[in-house]
């Protein structure tokens, strides 16, 4: 049976608890034996390998060098990491070491909650196959992304506050490798009702299983 650790806490705004709670229950749906915790201790009073795979889910948080450390480790012996929107994307702006397993930094969400499409652009992937583009009402993410990433979604800047952004083709979902792990991130997920849009939800799901070990 799969292991996955998930670990959530940091700016309630961004429903931490209750989006955790989501795919939590879909992994153990899918036969996964899940664990979830609030604390950040879990990175380190513990043998992280048991684990296939490690979901943090801190918006605007700090890791302590020692935590970050035992994380980056873990991944690059093969655990997998996986993630969405501000809980991994933006959870420790002072850790590049942490960002740069991610593969991405959020930096803005352009005119805040917005109506936006979302373009599938790899229908072949097993993430994506089957799936259309689909519409969202949230944050638009305008993020620092590493060249290295495998893009699957993408989405089209249009906006009000920064006119010179329009027309950028921004990623949305992504997956990449740290060394032996895999990585999956979708910038989609502002608060748990995002995930009531199936192809948010479906494609969560899907990346969360395909980055375990």
């Amino acid at each position: 049976m799969k292991k996955a650790l998930m670990t959530w806490g940091g700016w309630d705004g961004h429903d931490p608890e209750q989006t955790t709670s989501i795919f939590a229950s879909l992994m153990r749906a899918d036969g996964c034996e899940v664990t979830v915790t609030d604390t950040l201790e879990c990175l380190t009073d513990r043998d992280l390998t048991q684990y296939d795979l490690i979901v943090p889910c801190w918006t605007m948080s700090e890791i302590s060098s020692d935590q970050c450390a035992a994380l980056v480790t873990a991944v690059k012996s093969g655990v997998g990491f996986g993630g969405w929107h501000g809980g991994a994307g933006d959870a420790f702006r002072q850790s590049t070491p942490y960002q740069f397993i991610v593969g991405g930094q959020w930096v803005a969400h352009l005119d805040n909650v917005k109506d936006y499409t979302v373009q599938i652009i790899d229908h072949d992937d097993p993430i994506t196959a089957g799936l259309n583009d689909f519409a969202m009402h949230s944050e638009q993410y305008y993020m620092h992304v590493d060249p290295s990433n495998e893009v699957l979604v993408t989405t089209t800047v249009e906006c009000e506050e920064a006119p010179w952004a329009n027309g950028c083709v921004m990623p949305v979902v992504w997956k990449r490798y740290c060394d032996k792990g895999r990585v999956f991130y979708s910038s989609l997920g502002h608060v748990a009702s995002d995930f009531d849009v199936p192809e948010a939800r479906e494609i969560q799901r899907r990346g969360l299983l395909w980055a375990m070990r």
